[in-house]
């Protein structure tokens, strides 16, 4: 009996080693802007940590790290990430101007609407046509959010005549270029900077979608919220989750087909989807706050798209000037978006 025993002490010891040195094979350290209770951190960032942990029985373990707690602007994740300092990172891919000029063919004015359907077209058209862009890390996935909202305080805007002399915050390069051809006065800066740059009069106002205005409090912020009562919407921003390429190429290829099965166009419907239901929550909080909500009709929405036309040949020029196809990248963009409805 005590052979037995001792018997089924080393089986079990041994099985207790084999665990052991499977749990927390490789940990990566997961970099980005937000709270953790913020859309994207909470719904598609966190549940994609849990099934790359799980589905790799352990051995990948992840720390998620927000709101830039490892250090570093918001701009200098797409760095941290290619350089080694971090693993993985997500971000806003317009925070480095100018460096990733396939992903702002999104990003042109009235390109997109719903973020789970523009999500999809954005990470199979980055795929397929931003290799280039991305050579230096591994992307993950590629995503969007829902329709950009004008929110500002005092009067909402009814009319492009209401931009006159207003000082927006825009995202990326591509929206302040918008802003300006509208007739606003356009300042870039990440979202984080925005409720302070409101408390402090910088700003009039923000462009932003009513996903993101909920962890912002924009509905105490400001006064007026406009947006267009059909698809597409004025702009969205786009986002990558990037790898540090040598990271992954390090992995055993069965941690990698884990990574790479919750990864793709899987997590970049689930982001948009996130995005989705959560300006449901903002535009709510918007109108129980007693604040004005204007939805444009299509006739208002023409002028708009005619005022914003400069803006896309500026931007084709710029490209033709990189060697690159503005034209015939526009197109591809516009064909990713239609296919994907």
């Amino acid at each position: 009996m005590k052979t037995i025993y001792r018997a089924f002490c080393i089986t079990l010891a041994i099985l207790w080693g084999v665990h052991s040195s499977q749990a927390a094979e490789v940990t990566l350290r997961f970099h980005q802007f937000l709270p953790l209770t913020s859309t994207i951190p909470a719904e598609a960032i966190e549940p994609w940590i849990e099934a790359v942990e799980r589905d790799s029985n352990g051995r990948i373990k992840v720390e998620h790290y927000p709101s830039m707690q490892l250090g570093g602007k918001p701009s200098s994740l797409y760095g941290q990430a290619r350089d080694g300092v971090v693993d993985i990172i997500w971000t806003v891919l317009g925070y480095t101007p100018g460096l990733f000029p396939t992903a702002e063919a999104f990003e042109l004015p009235f390109m997109t609407g719903d973020a789970e359907s523009g999500s999809v077209a954005f990470h199979q058209f980055m795929m397929e046509n931003g290799q280039n862009d991305f050579k230096d890390v591994h992307p993950l996935a590629f995503h969007i959010h829902g329709p950009g909202i004008i929110h500002i305080k005092g009067n909402a805007v009814r009319s492009i005549d209401d931009l006159n002399g207003k000082k927006l915050r825009g995202p990326t390069r591509v929206t302040t270029m918008m802003l300006k051809e509208l007739g606003a006065t356009a300042i870039g800066m990440p979202v984080p900077a925005v409720p302070e740059s409101l408390s402090k009069g910088v700003i009039d106002g923000a462009v932003i979608p009513y996903e993101v205005s909920v962890i912002l409090k924009m509905a105490e912020l400001t006064d007026g919220h406009t947006g267009f009562e059909s698809s597409p919407g004025l702009y969205t921003a786009t986002f990558g989750i990037l790898m540090n390429k040598s990271r992954y190429e390090s992995l055993p290829d069965d941690l990698k087909a884990v990574i790479d099965q919750h990864s793709g166009v899987t997590l970049a419907r689930v982001a948009g989807q996130a995005m989705d239901r959560a300006d449901e929550v903002g535009i709510k909080i918007a109108r129980d706050a007693g604040n004005e909500v204007v939805v444009l009709d299509d006739a208002q929405k023409t002028k708009w798209i005619d005022a914003a036309q400069p803006v896309f040949a500026a931007w084709v020029a710029e490209m033709d000037a990189k060697g690159i196809d503005g034209a015939e990248l526009l197109a591809k963009a516009r064909a990713a978006i239609a296919k994907a409805k």
